[in-house]
């Protein structure tokens, strides 16, 4: 008799977990959203992504809080913002007793694992299963695969659901693969938000090789979802990330860094073609996925908010703004440099505030430009693209405007996305926005107080003085 009641139980829990629904998530790194078809990319290649979005669902305004790697994973895994979770600077870890994901799912029954990339930590608050990371130097999509495979494999075994993160290496530099004779550097069209150089074409067509290869994936696992007939079962997004370490994209808090590429099949949720155009968060992605799944958070344990409800076609806002923040410690060449960033958004202005805009703001890829700048007599042997920038004999004034873009800001920077969504245009003197610029001024004060981060400056300060006492080199 007990063996039959066992059967029966056993019985029961598989077909409750072949019932419950499935998650893959594949995230790129360092990826601008707007090199993608389904956003109106026009040069670089991208169908498997396009095709997700016009079989699922396509984000318009999602955001990230840091365009930068460890802070927009750690934000992404938790539902927290970065404030919270203590990781503003980049190469952080979350403070003791942070919970992700992995904490709110595996009681419903999930197995919940990383694959790829990880950066983040500790484990205790991040205990994915970890199936371990891959290759930047060549091609990693067949390892991707095999382990990904292996994964789904066990999952079967073992009658469970799962959640699985695929963190590809594809669109970080140094940019090793892909296929960049698939692009003409001729022929690419450089978007006006740079100063276009035979050397920043040639990184631009290396960069849209990897953007290729990881799309390539994309379509990889798909299929392979397919072939086992869990397609129809399972929840698959993909997300570019921050944007791409060219200028004015990571480590900014410009449109290109914190706007995301997110794009879904989200099975019974919402037609195919769905397009969400209201404010979402990266840190809404973590409680939309437990309340689909099954679970329930406690008031006060995520920052996010669930976007079930947009997916309904219930378009009333979750969010009045997003906001975003940026600190230059702890980034190569630049881990002492004082320049935190503020901003905050709504559906058509972006407000950005740099409190220290009387210094200069640097980051690795900017290093050669500034150095050049700073001593005319520079001549580096290799230009990257922004000492390519400075090099142009020719520059125009729209050029030379950008150039000194690079390290030089306004304390307060207002654009009309609606008008400007390049961001080309600062309009905070504009007498006809101070209206709106005051409203948000006085909204993001109000956040950053209600944070604890009413002085950025000490705030970094504070950043730059840990790290100096731990004598940190990450």
């Amino acid at each position: 008799m007990n063996d039959k009641i066992n059967f029966l139980l056993l019985a029961l829990f598989a077909l409750s977990a072949s019932a419950k629904q499935n998650v893959v998530f594949i995230l790129a790194d360092d990826m601008s959203r707007d090199t993608w078809g389904a956003y109106g990319g026009q040069d670089c290649k991208t169908p498997n992504i396009d095709q997700l979005a016009k079989d699922g669902i396509r984000f318009d305004r999602a955001y990230c809080t840091v365009a930068m790697c460890a802070p927009f994973r750690q934000e992404l895994y938790t539902g927290r913002s970065p404030w919270r979770t203590g990781t503003l600077p980049n190469h952080s870890k979350s403070v003791s007793g942070t919970k992700s994901i992995v904490h709110y799912l595996k009681p419903l029954g999930y197995r919940v694992a990383l694959l790829g990339k990880s950066h983040v930590g500790p484990n205790e608050c991040y205990p994915f299963e970890r199936l371990g990371d891959v290759s930047k130097r060549e091609d990693a999509n067949p390892e991707t695969m095999d382990k990904a495979k292996a994964f789904l494999d066990d999952c079967k075994k073992t009658k469970n659901p799962f959640c699985l993160f695929i963190g590809s290496h594809d669109s970080h530099a140094p940019f090793t693969t892909g296929d960049p004779s698939a692009y003409d550097a001729q022929k690419i069209k450089v978007p006006p938000y740079w100063v276009d150089t035979p050397e920043l074409r040639e990184v631009m067509i290396q960069y849209y090789a990897e953007i290729t290869n990881f799309d390539r994936l994309v379509g990889m696992m798909r299929k392979e979802l397919e072939k086992r007939n869990l397609w129809k079962n399972t929840i698959f997004m993909v997300c570019s990330e921050q944007g791409t370490q060219l200028p004015f994209a990571k480590w900014t808090c410009y449109d290109n860094g914190l706007h995301t590429g997110l794009v879904a099949h989200w099975p019974s949720r919402a037609k195919p073609g769905s397009v969400i155009k209201e404010l979402i968060s990266t840190a809404d992605i973590t409680p939309s996925l437990v309340n689909e799944l099954g679970g329930k958070l406690q008031k006060g344990t995520v920052d996010g908010k669930s976007f079930l409800d947009l997916l309904a076609n219930k378009n009333e806002p979750i969010h009045q703004y997003v906001y975003g923040a940026f600190t230059n410690c702890r980034i190569i060449d630049n881990r002492e440099r004082i320049y935190p960033i503020r901003s905050i958004r709504n559906k058509r202005y972006s407000l950005i505030y740099n409190p220290n805009h009387e210094s200069k703001t640097s980051n690795v890829t900017l290093t050669q430009a500034l150095k050049m700048i700073e001593d005319s007599t520079t001549k580096p042997k290799e230009l990257n693209p922004t000492g390519s920038w400075v090099a142009k004999a020719s520059k125009s004034k729209n050029e030379q405007e950008l150039v000194h873009k690079l390290h030089n800001r306004d304390e307060f920077e207002l654009y009309d996305l609606q008008k400007d969504p390049f961001e080309m245009e600062n309009v905070a003197g504009d007498p006809n926005c101070q209206k709106i610029q005051m409203k948000l001024k006085n909204a993001l004060m109000a956040k950053l107080k209600a944070l604890g981060d009413r002085d950025p400056i000490s705030t970094e300060k504070g950043f730059v003085s840990t790290v100096s006492k731990k004598g940190k080199k990450n």
